[in-house]
């Protein structure tokens, strides 16, 4: 049920592996949420035209969203994806952005059912 969405500008990733990224922010979050791997999805969309503080250079933007209440957590997570996809994709720290989501279960389906 967690999910991390990974929009950036960067319109070449030819020298970022894409998939070791994807895996290592699965492991993250699930750490980070305390939840279990098997439920975590992730996805990454480079070439995403976006400006930030009106400029475009590099940037990037994430949605973590999951069912329940990440609140408190919001902060170490800001801080330990911000570290990592900075090193990851080369783009500077203050042009990351993380929109945070707690989702009622009643609004995430999966498997033919919704989560509650």
């Amino acid at each position: 049920m967690p999910l991390i969405k990974v929009q950036t500008s960067l319109a070449d990733t030819a020298a970022i592996d894409v998939e070791s990224l994807l895996k290592s922010l699965s492991a993250s979050l699930a750490e980070q949420l305390g939840k279990s791997e098997a439920y975590v999805m992730t996805a990454f969309e480079a070439g995403v035209p976006m400006t930030h503080a009106g400029s475009a250079e590099p940037a990037c933007y994430v949605e973590i969203k999951s069912v329940g209440t990440m609140g408190a957590k919001t902060q170490a997570m800001t801080t330990a994806f911000c570290d990592q996809l900075a090193e990851a994709l080369g783009i500077a720290r203050d042009r990351i952005y993380i929109l945070f989501d707690d989702v009622k279960g009643s609004m995430w389906g999966w498997n033919g059912r919704t989560i509650g």
